[in-house]
Parts: C-alpha cells; structure tokens; sequence
C-alpha cells in the first residue's frame, strides 16, 4: 500500500463522510454546531477576539452558566475553541479561536448577521402564515 501525504489522507478522510447517511459522524457534527450558543460564542470571540469566561458571559445575554460552559467544553474538545488557564489570583481562564474554529466563525458570523439583517421579513412571514392557519 503506497505512502498517502497528509492532504491525502485529509481528502480521503473527507469523502468517508456523507451527513445525508444515517450513521455518519458529520451527523453528531452538525447537530452541535446546530445550537444558537455555538454561534454566538463563535461570533462573539470572531467579533471581539479572545475573552474571559466572564466577559463571554456579559456579551451573551441569557445563557446560563451551565449552557455557556458545556457549550465551551465542547468547542473546545472539537478543537474550535482554546482554552487558556493564566495562573492568576484568582485564576483566569481566557478563551480563543483555533484556525478550524475561526474558519467556522466566519460562516457562523455570516448567518448570525444574514438573521439580523432580515429578521423584519422573517416576523412579516411569520404573522402571515398564523393568519393563515
């Protein structure tokens, strides 16, 4: 068996999956990146640059600190996110953009901005469909 590169086993790796297939991996993917906290935390730390848990916190309104740090852990296990522990008093943990997450946040960024941008047609649309009904 020949000797595959490194952008050759990311190209074959790549074609293995298919999200349309029931059992594929991509699938688990998506449905993380899914959620409205991914994309504000993504948007956030593109927008803003690297932040403290707490500044991340004041600048997502509504989620709750439970929310914020599963969603944090799993960004970070899925190499979006890094996570840097200064050995502070007290201690202080500062979160940032991998290259793999600030390629996502910049498509995240852009739907976030597309949904705040025609959300005035979506409330039109959505008022003339329940009259309907």
């Amino acid at each position: 068996m020949p000797t595959l590169t490194a952008a050759q086993r990311r190209e074959l790796e790549k074609i293995e999956f298919d999200a349309f297939m029931a059992e594929c991996k991509s699938r688990e993917l998506l449905e993380t990146l899914s959620s409205k906290w991914v994309a504000l935390i993504l948007s956030a730390l593109r927008e803003k640059g690297a932040l403290r848990y707490n500044e991340l916190a004041r600048t997502i309104a509504g989620a709750s600190q439970k929310m914020l740090t599963q969603t944090l852990r799993g960004l970070e296990r899925d190499g979006m996110v890094t996570r840097t522990v200064e050995p502070t008093v007290p201690v202080s943990v500062t979160y940032g953009l991998t290259p793999l997450g600030a390629s996502l946040a910049e498509l995240v960024s852009s739907v976030k901005t597309w949904a705040e941008s025609n959300m005035v047609d979506v409330i039109a649309a959505r008022a003339e469909y329940d009259d309907r009904a």
